[in-house]
């Protein structure tokens, strides 16, 4: 059986996208990967994160970032974050701690805009910082 030629064409087309995505960013060194200590975080980086690296497990699975001072302390170090992503700088639960993590603040379909930037079981939810309360991806839970 013969395949036409431009099923063909779609398949080598999807296929490059695939790779082009995957190669795109190294997914392993952002804010919000999944680990079990901070030692697992920001190690492809050619510099150290603005701040002290952190594993939050507080999430299911762990949640790579690190502290900060402000919004530009997120995202300093080339590699730390994906293009054309937010991040910004917040008070974290109560636990005295500013964390950056990935902004879905002003996002239309914000728990939709989480699974697909951060992952599947993100979703969009405030820090839970007080009155400095950001909106950001974190996992479901």
């Amino acid at each position: 059986m013969r395949i036409p030629s431009s099923i063909v064409g779609c398949l080598a087309l999807f296929q490059l996208v695939s790779i082009a995505a995957c190669d795109d960013d190294d997914e392993d060194d952002r804010v919000g990967t999944s680990c079990t200590s901070a030692d697992q975080c920001y190690l492809k980086l050619d510099e150290e994160v603005a701040g002290a690296a952190m594993c939050l497990d507080r999430v299911e699975g762990g949640y790579c970032t690190h502290e900060c001072k402000t919004d530009s302390d997120c995202c300093a170090v080339e590699g730390e974050c994906a293009k054309d992503r937010d991040q910004v700088c917040a008070p974290f639960e109560s636990t005295g701690l500013r964390l950056c993590f990935l902004s879905c603040e002003g996002k239309d379909e914000a728990d939709n805009f989480c699974a697909i930037f951060a992952h599947e079981g993100f979703g969009c939810r405030s820090t839970g910082g007080g009155s400095e309360n950001r909106k950001v991806c974190v996992p479901n839970g």
